[in-house]
This record gives C-alpha cells, structure tokens and sequence, in this order.
C-alpha cells in the first residue's frame, strides 16, 4: 500500500501533532504545580467561600439618551 502525501499537507500534519504535544505537556506541568490542599485547608476554603451569594439589588438606574446631531 503507497500513501501520497503533498509536502505542505505533512508539515501541517507534524505542527498540528507537536502543537498537541506541547499543549498536553504545558497543562500536565501546570497541573503538578499546583500543590495539594490539606483537609484543614479545604475545610476553611469551604467555610469563607462556600456560602450562597446574596441576591444583588439595583441602587439606581438611569436612562440617557445620545445625540448625535445629525
């Protein structure tokens, strides 16, 4: 079996792959530097942030119209 493959179509090929290779890479490394959380930690995390967020009012609220002078 014979594959025909333009020069252009392979190098696109190779970038795409080594891009995805890089991406991968990039995140695993970003993932291990993230260090870990005691459940100490996390119990006080859960504490300050884990609360409903209060329902927001309106203060003011104004409409202006724009002229444009035309």
């Amino acid at each position: 079996m014979k594959v025909t493959i333009e020069k252009d179509e392979l190098f696109n090929l190779i970038k795409k792959a080594v891009r995805e290779v890089i991406q991968e890479e990039t995140i695993s490394f970003f993932l291990k530097s993230i260090p870990p959380v005691s459940q100490e930690e996390m119990e006080d995390i859960k504490k300050l942030y884990d609360k409903p967020m209060k329902e927001k009012k309106v203060a003011h609220s104004e409409v202006i119209e724009i002229w444009s002078g035309k």
